[in-house]
């Protein structure tokens, strides 16, 4: 195991990265232990069942990852991915019906200009 301060982690993060690829690390705010930083490696952790598309799930649900870039860490086709979603009763599709209607007419002039 290896510790950082946050100083450090500040400054080098590709450091405290690169020790986290051999064991995890603990990130020190004075003498108190405040975080793990874990590698997420492809065999181990991100190898067991569901662990991907759960990932992809909650980054996707949080904003954090678009609908492809989320299907494609989730290892399933963007159809596959978008089914899984509505499982799970995550919308794939966000805002209020008054958003989709300007959204809507905003595309139809755009296609009108052409």
């Amino acid at each position: 195991m290896h510790a950082v301060r946050i100083h450090e982690l500040k400054n080098n993060p590709s450091e405290a990265l690169r020790q986290a690829k051999k064991a995890p690390v603990i990130v020190m705010k004075g003498d108190q232990p405040e975080a793990v930083i874990f590698h997420l490696d492809s065999n181990v952790l991100l190898g067991q069942p569901g662990m991907r598309l759960a990932l992809a799930i909650s980054l996707f649900k949080e904003g954090h990852l678009p609908l492809g870039r989320a299907a494609r860490l989730s290892e399933l086709s963007l159809v596959e991915f978008i089914a899984q979603l509505a499982r799970e009763n995550v919308p794939v599709i966000t805002g209020t019906a008054r958003e989709a209607r300007e959204e809507m007419e905003t595309l139809r002039k755009w296609h009108r200009s052409f």
